[in-house]
């Protein structure tokens, strides 16, 4: 088989990407390792810049994110007794919108079979061929049956424990990563959210934060260590911990049996470059930030921006700009990011080695935020998502 390109991944950025080439009418394959069932069943992110929205919109896939999404004109960063309001909507003139990271893959993975986007789920063995010559492959095996499918190009969009970037040369890599000594705790419950938007909170005990998916499903997070186990938190003593570090808006918690709890550690990485030979990366495959920024699916929707623009152009005008400068100005993108969602989280969370010192560091910086116009817009300038 052969196709244009071979998409490898088949979440959020690998489906939005196949789409955006099949409507230029560039044919591509999407290979997953997984189910479709197991793709929809990752609970991710939930805050989408416009970047996000614009081109579901260009595609025409986005009548059920303006039905059910939720869009925010601010967000929220407390101090144990206060709330400092991050006008977004007044200090930028954008906002985001609130609409879950699986109900836009179920978007994207529901139109797929009506507009020609083949998907190959549950492949094995996924291996990458002759990526610096001129017709690289792809080979997997489906059904206990071997398959290969050359192309032109290859786009790793397959997240961080996926085969494309290890397909890079190690002496051309250039990985960058920081992890963090704790992870998030989550509860996702069929409840009202405290608050009509995000709350990023800083407390003596922690970091937490109160998030939702929609005017009836709410999403809570605290910091715990890494040695923790969801065994040690059962509902109450999560629900009785939020409540706690949410400060002056804990008391408006609605408690209820978790949908779904889950630890996810923290870490911040980019590998560069982010394009070698015809593999191209993009989405988590070459970066991960910590969620503190609601960064993730809105860089990798940034990536695959650029990345669809630049296959286009090289197959409709033969202009090879965008193929060659991806990898340095997808990247400038996501050292800008990556910076935002390290600020947050050192602003929000207390480390273990800290003290005393760096906690009235935290509250200095807080109380500074919320007297200065000129840091607010800065923040929201960040969160509202930087111009492509």
């Amino acid at each position: 088989m052969r196709k244009d390109v071979v998409i490898i991944g088949a979440g959020p950025a690998g489906l939005l990407l196949g789409h955006l080439l099949r409507a230029a009418g560039i044919s591509c394959i999407v290979i997953e390792r997984v189910s479709g069932e197991y793709v929809l069943s990752r609970i991710r992110a939930g805050v989408l810049e416009t970047v996000c929205t614009d081109l579901m919109a260009q595609l025409g896939l986005d009548a059920r994110m303006k039905a059910e999404g939720l869009p925010h004109d601010g967000f929220n960063l407390a101090d144990s007794d206060r709330l400092i309001r991050i006008d977004i909507a007044g200090l930028t003139g954008g906002h985001v919108m609130v609409y879950g990271q699986t109900e836009i893959t179920r978007d994207l993975m529901d139109a797929a079979p009506e507009r020609g986007l083949e998907i190959v789920y549950e492949a094995e063995d996924v291996t990458l061929h002759g990526i610096d010559s001129d017709e690289p492959s792809v080979s997997y095996v489906k059904d206990g049956k071997a398959h290969q499918v050359s192309a032109k190009f290859i786009c790793g969009c397959d997240g961080f424990h996926g085969p494309s970037r290890q397909a890079i040369p190690a002496s051309v890599a250039r990985p960058h990563e920081l992890v963090y000594p704790f992870g998030w705790l989550g509860i996702l419950a069929d409840v009202p959210p405290c608050n009509d938007e995000l709350i990023y909170a800083s407390h003596e005990r922690g970091f937490a934060l109160a998030s939702m998916r929609s005017r009836t499903r709410s999403r809570y997070y605290i910091d715990v260590p890494l040695d923790q186990k969801i065994e040690d938190w059962p509902d109450d003593r999560l629900w009785d911990e939020l409540a706690i570090r949410l400060g002056p808006k804990g008391a408006d918690i609605t408690r209820g049996p978790a949908l779904e709890k889950s630890i996810a550690p923290l870490r911040s990485f980019v590998f560069e470059p982010m394009q070698h030979g015809r593999l191209f990366l993009a989405g988590d495959a070459a970066h991960i930030v910590p969620p503190t920024g609601a960064k993730g699916l809105n860089l990798a929707t940034s990536d695959v921006a650029y990345l669809s623009r630049a296959l286009i152009d090289h197959f409709t005008r033969g202009d090879e700009t965008g193929l060659v400068g991806y990898s340095d100005k997808a990247s400038a993108r996501v050292w800008k990011s990556e910076r935002f969602s390290w600020y947050l989280t050192k602003l929000m969370h207390r480390f273990p080695q800290d003290g005393e010192f760096e906690r009235r560091m935290q509250l200095s910086e807080l109380d500074y935020i919320a007297s200065s116009t000129a840091m607010q817009t800065a923040i929201a300038e960040n969160y509202v998502g930087l111009p492509l």
